[in-house]
C-alpha cells in the first residue's frame, strides 16, 4: 500500500510539473554574442497566428516581422526573412530556451528567457510628479496641422509673480518623433522638462506632426514645415499670457530650427543642443567620413567616396533628375576618376535612390546664414564624441557666425555623444546600451543659463 501511495504521489508530482509547462508564446529575450559584441534580442511570438516581431535593443530596431514556422510546448523555429536570419531552439526548462541564431550562414548560440527586454533608464521621471502638467493642443492653421503636447509648469509655480516664469518650446531632431523625443527607450525631452520644472522653468513639448496625437500630412515634408509647426508653438505660448521670456530648445534638426526662429526674432532666447550650423551637404559628408573610418576603411577610400558623395548631393541640390541610380553612379565614378569598392558603390546607389524632399532641403540649407541674423541670447552645446553633428565642424561655424552678445554662450562637452550621454568611444550604435539619458552637467548648465537671462 505504501509503495502504491508513493507511486501515485510520484505520478501526481510528474503530471503537476508537466501541466505547469505552458506553450511557447509571448515575449522572450536573450543576449547574442557576435564576435565580442553583445546584442540584446527580443522575440514577441504569436503562436496562434504563426507570426511575431523581433527587436534589437542596441540598434533601436523594433517591429521586425518574423514567421513562426514551428512552435510546440518544447520547441521553436522562427524565420526573419527581412534580415536573412532564423532561430531554432529547444525548451530546456520552463523559463529557458536554448537555440541557435543563424544569419548569412553564420551561427550563434542564443538562450532565451521569458519576458520583456529589461531596460534601465534611471533618469526617466516617474509619477506622481512634483509639478503640474497639462495636455494642450495648438495649430499650424496655414498647413492644417494640429499639434498635441504637454505643458509643464515649474514647482510651486503659483508663487511666481505673473508673467515672470520663463518657458521653452522643445523641438525634436530629424525624423518624426513623439513629445519625449523617445529613442532607444530614452526620453530626453521628458528628462529635460522634469529638470527645468524643478528649477523654475516651464516647458512645452509636443508630438511632431503625424506622430502620437498630432495630425498633419508628412507628404513632401521639409525642415521648413517643421519650423512652421514650432513657430505655431511659440505663438501659442505667447497667446496664453502666462509667461515671461519665451524661448526654444532644439536638439539636432530642432537646434537648426531654433536658429531659424532666432533669425526671425520669434523668440527671446534659444538653446541649441547639437544643432547643425554647417551647410547640410557638409554635415552629411562629415557624417559619412566618420562612419567609414569607424568601419575600418582607409583614408584613400574615404576620400574617394566623399568626392563621389559631394557630386551626387550637389546634383540633387541643383535639381538634376536621376532616373537610373545604377547608371548615374557609374557615370559619376567614371567621369571623376573615382574607384570604389563594390559595397560602397552599392551604398551610393541606395543613397541616390532614397532621396526625398526633406533630404534635398537639408542638403541645400545653410544654418550659418540664420545664425548671422540672431540678436537674442544663444546657448549652443555640442559633444566632442558626436558622430552626427560633428563638434569640430559645427562649433567653429557658430563662433564665427553668431553676433556678439554678452549673454550668449558656446560650450563643448568632452566625451559626450549626440544625445549628450557620456561615452568612451564614438559610436552611435551604443545609444541604447548607455543607461544615462542625458548628462546631468548639461541639464544643470541649461537651467542655470536660462535663469541667468534678464
Amino acid at each position: 500500500m505504501k509503495k502504491i501511495t508513493a507511486l501515485c504521489t510520484f505520478l501526481l508530482l510528474t503530471l503537476t510539473s508537466y501541466s505547469q509547462i505552458s506553450p511557447i508564446g509571448g515575449k522572450w529575450w536573450g543576449i547574442l554574442d557576435v564576435g565580442g559584441r553583445k546584442l540584446t534580442i527580443g522575440f514577441d511570438i504569436n503562436a496562434n497566428e504563426g507570426q511575431g516581431f523581433m527587436e534589437v535593443k542596441e540598434q533601436g530596431a523594433k517591429g521586425i516581422p518574423m514567421d513562426v514556422r514551428k512552435v510546440t510546448d518544447d520547441s521553436l523555429d522562427i524565420s526573419i526573412s527581412s534580415i536573412g536570419a532564423s532561430y531554432s531552439g529547444i525548451r530546456v526548462a520552463q523559463d529557458k530556451i536554448d537555440g541557435t541564431f543563424t544569419q548569412s550562414g553564420m551561427k550563434f548560440a542564443l538562450s532565451l528567457q521569458p519576458g520583456e527586454i529589461p531596460v534601465n533608464r534611471p533618469q526617466t521621471p516617474q509619477p506622481p510628479y512634483p509639478y503640474l502638467t497639462e495636455e494642450v493642443t495648438f495649430g499650424n492653421t496655414a498647413e492644417d496641422v494640429t499639434l498635441s503636447g504637454t505643458l509643464t509648469y515649474p514647482m510651486m509655480h503659483f508663487r511666481y509673480p505673473a508673467g515672470t516664469i520663463p518657458v521653452v518650446l522643445m523641438v525634436t531632431g530629424s525624423g518624426q518623433q513623439n513629445r519625449d523625443e523617445e529613442v532607444f527607450d530614452h526620453k530626453p525631452f521628458a528628462v529635460i522638462a522634469h529638470h527645468l520644472a524643478v528649477n523654475g522653468i516651464a516647458s512645452l513639448r509636443y508630438d511632431d506632426r503625424g506622430v502620437g496625437k498630432s495630425t498633419g500630412s508628412l507628404e513632401r515634408l521639409t525642415t521648413q514645415n517643421n519650423r512652421n509647426d514650432a513657430a505655431a508653438g511659440i505663438a501659442y505660448l505667447r497667446s496664453l499670457g502666462k509667461f515671461g521670456k519665451i524661448g526654444v530648445l532644439g536638439h539636432s534638426e530642432g537646434g537648426t530650427i531654433a536658429f531659424m526662429l532666432g533669425a526671425d526674432n520669434a523668440v527671446d532666447f534659444l538653446v541649441s543642443l547639437a544643432g547643425s550650423a554647417a551647410k547640410g551637404i557638409d554635415v552629411i559628408i562629415g557624417q559619412n567620413a566618420a562612419a567609414l573610418k569607424l568601419s575600418g576603411f582607409s583614408d584613400a577610400v574615404i576620400t574617394q567616396y566623399c568626392r563621389a558623395l559631394e557630386v551626387v548631393h550637389m546634383d540633387r541640390i541643383n535639381g538634376v533628375t536621376i532616373e537610373d541610380s545604377v547608371a548615374y553612379v557609374d557615370a559619376v565614378c567614371s567621369g571623376n576618376d573615382i574607384v570604389l569598392p563594390a559595397s560602397l558603390k552599392s551604398n551610393l546607389e541606395s543613397v541616390v535612390a532614397s532621396a526625398n524632399d526633406w533630404f534635398t532641403y537639408f542638403l541645400g540649407h545653410d544654418p550659418s546664414e540664420d545664425i548671422k541674423k540672431i540678436t537674442c541670447p544663444v546657448f549652443a552645446l555640442n559633444g566632442t564624441f558626436d558622430m552626427q553633428v560633428i563638434c569640430k565642424d559645427n562649433i567653429p561655424v557658430i563662433r564665427e557666425s553668431l553676433p556678439e552678445n554678452p549673454s550668449s554662450q558656446i560650450k563643448e562637452y568632452e566625451s559626450l555623444n549626440h544625445l549628450f550621454q557620456h561615452c568612451t568611444i564614438q559610436n552611435c550604435l551604443l545609444y541604447g546600451t548607455i543607461e544615462e539619458t542625458i548628462s546631468e552637467e548639461v541639464l544643470e548648465d541649461i537651467s542655470a543659463w536660462i535663469n541667468s537671462i534678464k
